[in-house]
């Protein structure tokens, strides 16, 4: 063999043992290596965006520091009613978890992985009462690993805020 048949060899060799450890650890073990998949609470009023595009954040005008990329809607419901009516919205939603929830704060946190390679991302909520039985949400979505998303996080926060509209009726004006 020559040189360069072996060195393909074994490089072959090694693609196939990395891809059999992937799918025999699988991905939330091997993704695991690269730090906690949930990256922890966020106080949206401090928030610091990160400088890679591989966070996307919906915010009301006002809550946060950070440039919003995308305004919620007002919905005609109590924050608690918003909390139950997002966790409708968002139940058929794939490769789900729930991590940390603060009734007290009306906040939770979520983990949602990839469809193929199982990446986690980090998302924020947090349900803000806004008085006469009026109410909106902060979603603040970012990414374990990679520099960018390809729009991952913002394509989610879009689909799960029209997801919400479906399930909690919008405040008029």
């Amino acid at each position: 063999m020559s040189f360069w048949s072996t060195a393909i060899a074994a490089v072959a060799t090694i693609a196939v043992a990395a891809a059999v450890a992937f799918i025999v650890a699988g991905p939330e073990r091997v993704w695991a290596l690269a730090g906690p998949s949930d990256l922890g609470p966020v106080a949206f009023d401090t928030l610091q965006r990160r400088t890679s595009p591989n966070d996307s954040l919906a915010c009301p005008p006002g809550l946060c520091s950070a440039k919003s990329d995308i305004a919620p809607q007002v919905f005609a419901v109590s924050a608690e009613a918003l909390r139950g009516a997002f966790a409708k919205a968002i139940a058929s939603e794939p490769r789900i978890e729930q991590v940390a929830a603060d009734k007290g704060a009306l906040a939770e946190r979520y983990i949602q992985r990839t469809r193929l390679m199982g990446f986690p991302d980090t998302i924020i909520v947090r349900f803000v009462d806004l008085g006469d039985g009026r109410s909106t949400i902060a979603l603040y979505s970012r990414s374990q690993l990679g520099e960018s998303d390809f729009g991952v996080n913002r394509a989610r926060i879009e689909r799960w805020l029209d997801k919400l509209t479906k399930e909690a009726p919008l405040a008029r004006g």
